[in-house]
């Protein structure tokens, strides 16, 4: 993880191992935070003691901020985008 004065506006992390849907989500939160001109990081997280430390038992996942929004799926980019604002 970055330091705080490294990141630079939202931190967004995609937990999981490296699946095929982990990299879907990935792909799809970096196109919404990119369409919504948003600042962010994108860190992928793909060790499995930091992923549990998320309390989740299935992946992918996307966490925003430190803050879980879903996990167990690849939401749209406009689903993703929402998850951006809130």
């Amino acid at each position: 993880m970055l330091p705080p004065a490294a990141s630079k506006g939202l931190l967004i992390q995609i937990l999981g191992t490296g699946c095929s849907k982990c990299t879907k989500l990935a792909a799809l939160a970096e196109e919404a935070a990119k369409k919504a001109g948003i600042d962010y990081t994108l860190e992928k997280v793909t060790d499995i003691n930091q992923i549990m430390d998320f309390g989740i038992m299935v992946t992918p996942a996307l966490v925003v901020d430190g803050k879980l929004k879903c996990s167990g799926s690849v939401p749209s980019v406009d689903q993703i985008a929402a998850y951006l604002k809130e």
